[in-house]
């Protein structure tokens, strides 16, 4: 149990605790307990800072979305991903200069807050390209889904086509082999002969 003399000490030290002074340090600070809102994506409720510009959010969107045209559900959850964490890796980069400013001595402020903000700027810089791999990688796969239908189509053409003539050249073969044996063709395969011609009456003309 603590004496009376470590509590007075406990509280003295609580004074002297050092907090952002100034007042965009104390904006930044205010917003720590709804927290920064690094750690929040698709998975859990994303949000815009009452000091973000929210036409430049769905600026961003609405460029990414024109530029990869996602087409089902999938592509665009992929896609608003991409949205979500370009957007907090840019807040994780703001929040380092506005909080963790370099002092005139060339050392970090506070050097734990702005290894915090890398770490969040690196993690949100790995999900926007996890999300933009995915996506690539779905599109691969119906591309090539697609390409081996069209594949498996010609060549089931192709096939066909061989059996049909090879069936011609067998009925081809076997007419001639029959011909050759003399075996009797069939009506509509026998050649049609020319009728001899008649000669013309001659008339006797009475003398």
């Amino acid at each position: 149990m603590s004496s009376a003399a470590q509590i007075l000490a406990n509280q003295a030290n609580a004074q002297k605790s050092c907090g952002p002074k100034s007042r965009i340090g104390k904006e930044v600070s205010s917003e720590n307990h709804r927290i920064h809102g690094l750690s929040s994506t698709t998975y859990s409720r994303f949000f815009i800072l009452e000091n973000e510009r929210e036409e430049e959010f769905y600026a961003l969107k609405d460029n990414l979305i024109r530029e990869h045209t996602p087409q089902t559900e999938t592509e665009k959850l992929l896609v608003r991903r991409m949205v979500e964490h370009e957007w907090l890796r840019a807040r994780a980069v703001r929040l380092q200069d506005l909080s963790c400013c370099v002092l005139n001595n060339g050392k970090i402020a506070d050097p734990k807050e702005f290894a915090l903000y890398l770490r969040y700027q690196s993690m949100h810089e790995r999900g926007f390209y996890k999300a933009l791999n995915e996506l690539q990688k779905l599109r691969n796969e119906k591309r090539n889904e697609q390409i081996g239908f069209v594949s498996q189509t010609r060549a089931a053409e192709a096939l066909n086509l061989k059996q049909q003539q090879f069936e011609m050249k067998k009925q081809q073969f076997e007419l001639k082999k029959n011909r050759a044996a003399g075996v009797p063709q069939p009506e509509n395969t026998r050649k049609e002969t020319p009728q001899a011609e008649s000669s013309p009456a001659t008339f006797e003309t009475a003398a």
